[in-house]
């Protein structure tokens, strides 16, 4: 099925997983290491002329997501196409020509210019590459016209600098000019202003939009920080942990964000009026693991608005009693961690654990031990994931409900992959419910 006229890039099903080497014993015996899933079955569409903005924290997936576009990281599953062509497993012969219309431009300036060759030099470097000039006047020349469109002007004075006579902003815009001297059609930005001063920033998000224009330019700008997005973007994408959970019109999300996590990178937007006073419920805790991510929805460790079906188990059962002995007195929490004795077994993502009291307890004090957690903080959504929990043994037993995988559905403007606007998901979440065995 070929693309719509329109659209530049698309991408389908991606992953990008990288490899996690095993111990010495688990190569001897054959058994493979865990895999970073990086990029975990992302699709989206890149539109000709169109910015669309990559945000996420850091650890997301973002940069490598835009790699595996670039081809400079090969692709685990799934299609990438660019104008109508599948170039996900392209030759490196086909590489090299499509990377005279695809170009990057990376987050560090410092580290992206070569300190022993000068400006002429690196941004003459893709046209020697590519055999698209004739003898190094013509280099020079071609050279000079792009260093006075990126603001290097007059083009004579930085021509024959070094890197390290340049300032950060100057930098950016030799590594902007390398990138733009080949004429591509698609630019991935991967925090182009990140490294440079505020004062900067806004100037070289200018040049960029004028360069768009003037280029006839499409942009895949990759960025954590929403501020910029909202000035720079046609659309977002919000990524977490690998996928995507929200994508549509700029205005649409800074309006309306529909997923919890996108509502709370919103909040965390600095207000620079000091007299306005703005909540930050923040999200708790880190991005987890990306080799051993949660089951279900990714996001639900750290959601304040989690139910049944997000995918609770044993790995946020110790989260929890974590939280709650970071906040009892020394006397406490000796108590119940050597009644609950080690947590190991809770590592492993499970939706049925057998929890062994230790130091002479016996289950029903571990239960007990619970309870108290859960009147202690009833609103806590972890136990809208506990199906039931009972006394065996002198263990306690708990089982969750299964988890139900979030798809990227159509809310309004937007897409979200967020089982709050997924009615199958609400509706086996109410029928939970119901069925629920009173604890």
């Amino acid at each position: 099925m070929s693309a719509p006229d329109d659209v530049l890039v698309s991408v389908r099903g991606l992953k990008t997983y990288y490899s996690i080497r095993g111990s010495f014993l688990d190569r001897l015996v054959g058994r493979t290491g865990a895999a970073v899933r990086a990029v975990d079955d992302v699709s989206l569409e890149l539109r000709k002329g169109e910015v669309l903005g990559l945000v996420g924290e850091s650890g997301s997936g973002k940069t490598t997501l835009g790699r595996t576009l670039l081809g400079l990281v090969p692709a685990t599953e799934g299609t990438v196409e660019f104008e109508g062509q599948d170039i996900t497993h392209a030759s490196e012969h086909d590489r090299r020509l499509l990377r005279r219309r695809m170009q990057i431009v990376f987050q560090d300036p410092h580290a992206s210019l070569n300190p022993a060759m000068t400006v002429a030099q690196a941004v003459g470097h893709p046209l020697e590459i590519h055999g698209l000039a004739r003898g190094r006047e013509e280099v020079r020349a071609r050279v000079a016209d792009v260093l006075e469109r990126v603001g290097l002007a007059p083009a004579e004075q930085f021509m024959d600098k070094f890197p390290s006579d340049l300032s950060g902003g100057q930098k950016q815009r030799a590594v902007i000019a390398r990138a733009i001297i080949l004429n591509p059609v698609l630019l991935v930005a991967d925090e182009p202003v990140s490294m440079l001063d505020m004062s900067v920033r806004a100037k070289i998000l200018e040049l960029m939009l004028a360069l768009k224009h003037d280029f006839d330019l499409t942009y895949l700008y990759i960025t954590h920080d929403l501020a910029t997005a909202k000035f720079f973007c046609d659309r977002i994408a919000i990524m977490y942990l690998g996928r995507i959970v929200e994508i549509g019109p700029s205005e649409a999300i800074y309006a309306d964000p529909k997923h919890p996590y996108t509502q709370a990178l919103l909040r965390a937007i600095p207000e620079p009026d000091p007299r306005r006073t703005i909540p930050r419920d923040l999200p708790r805790g880190e991005v987890p693991d990306a080799s051993r991510p949660p089951l279900g929805c990714s996001f639900h460790p750290r959601c304040p608005k989690a139910f049944e079906v997000c995918g609770w188990e044993s790995r946020d059962l110790k989260e929890l009693l974590e939280r709650r002995w970071a906040g009892l007195g020394e006397e406490g929490f000796e108590a119940e961690q050597a009644a609950v004795g080690p947590m190991e077994a809770l590592d492993v993502a499970k939706t049925h654990v057998r929890l062994a009291a230790h130091g002479g307890a016996h289950g029903s004090d571990l239960r007990g031990l619970l309870d108290r957690a859960r009147a202690a903080d009833p609103a806590e959504p972890f136990w809208t994931g506990v199906q039931e929990m009972r006394d065996a043994n002198g263990s306690l037993e708990i089982d969750w409900y299964d988890p139900v995988e979030p798809r990227l559905l159509p809310a309004d403007s937007v897409e979200v992959e967020c089982h709050l606007y997924d009615e199958t998901a609400l509706a086996e979440a109410a029928q939970r419910r119901q069925s629920r065995i009173p604890q």
